[in-house]
């Protein structure tokens, strides 16, 4: 389905959203019980019924609308769910198990993955832009289509076939019509955020002083590490893995800013590629580890790699832009 990235996206930020609250919430409130006499309604079982109320509004309804309230609810759901998986991973049902930072990070950056795997599958067949050209349609017979969705189906089946083109054309018009939603409470911050992150790739300054971070950061964290190491300040470490994850994925991203550095000078459109590579074996293989050993703490972390990814993927595409057609 073409609109899938959507809803794939919609299930995941309600679902990091959930955990991220429900941390904070049970923090700030002392990890309340609910029940007595020995009964604890954990918030998992909210998390399942959440999950089936998405599953079953996406079941029971026709439509984008529908689609989009049951990855929300399904998302909230499995934030509920996940955020108390260290109970189901340890014989004691410990919610303060460690590893479980890690493991909830880990999930949520599998499914950005898969997220991304899927925006990226842009060439379907000419069946398969058919078929959504028609689920468009059906979508729109309860509540209409507005203008932007129409052109969107059109253009999903040009090229099939003059008899295809001008069915799906016929049917548009049985569909009424209806005005473009108002723009959504998040659409307009998301708007100014991706600008400014495009102005801030702007300033040559800022991206020299990106690059230095990317070098100098990842190399900083081994040699802290191996300091800790040969000054007994590990031997009081008790997440031991975790440490070693974050020293190898932070050795991975020195040696790849390191390289990138290297070729700035020769080829700046490799040479930033490398860049975003580096940030993103941080992000998806050295964050795990990090959530581990420094738990929710780690958020910061995590949104300052995102920040750096932007202004470095924005240069990478303006870098990318300037090249001759043959060599993109």
């Amino acid at each position: 389905m073409v609109e899938a990235p959507a809803y794939l996206q919609a299930f995941v930020l309600s679902g990091v959203a959930t955990v991220l609250v429900t941390r904070a919430f049970l923090q700030a409130a002392g990890y309340p019980q609910l029940g007595g006499s020995g009964l604890h309604v954990a918030h998992v079982l909210w998390g399942g019924l959440l999950m089936t109320a998405g599953l079953g509004v996406v079941l029971v309804f026709l439509g984008g609308a529908a689609r989009t309230v049951g990855a929300i609810l399904g998302g909230t759901g499995f934030g509920l769910f996940i955020d108390e998986v260290g109970k189901f991973v340890t014989a004691r049902t410990d919610y303060f198990y460690r590893p479980a930072a890690g493991i909830i990070y880990g999930v949520f950056a599998l499914l950005v993955v898969i997220m991304q795997a899927v925006r990226g599958r842009t060439r379907l067949t000419t069946a398969e832009r058919t078929a959504n050209a028609l689920n468009t349609v059906l979508g729109g017979l309860t509540h209409g289509l507005t203008t932007r969705r129409r052109v969107a189906a059109l253009r999903l089946v040009r090229g099939a076939g003059p008899e295809i083109e001008a069915a799906v054309a016929q049917l548009l018009d049985a569909v009424p019509r209806r005005e473009p939603p108002p723009p959504r409470f998040w659409q307009p911050w998301l708007a100014r955020t991706r600008a400014l992150v495009v102005r801030l790739a702007a300033h040559r300054w800022l991206v020299s002083l990106v690059v230095v971070y990317l070098v100098v950061e990842p190399v900083v964290t081994v040699v802290g590490v191996a300091l800790a190491g040969v000054t007994g300040e590990l031997d009081q470490q008790r997440e031991w893995g975790a440490v070693l994850g974050v020293s190898v994925a932070a050795l991975i991203t020195a040696v790849l800013s390191v390289r990138a550095a290297l070729l700035l000078r020769r080829d700046r459109v490799d040479s930033f590629r490398l860049f975003k590579l580096a940030l993103l074996v941080d992000l998806l293989f050295g964050q795990i580890f990090n959530f581990t050993v420094n738990q929710f703490g780690a958020v910061t972390a995590v949104g300052l790699d995102l920040l750096l990814l932007g202004v470095v993927t924005a240069e990478h595409r303006r870098l990318c832009r300037q090249l001759p057609t043959s060599y993109r």
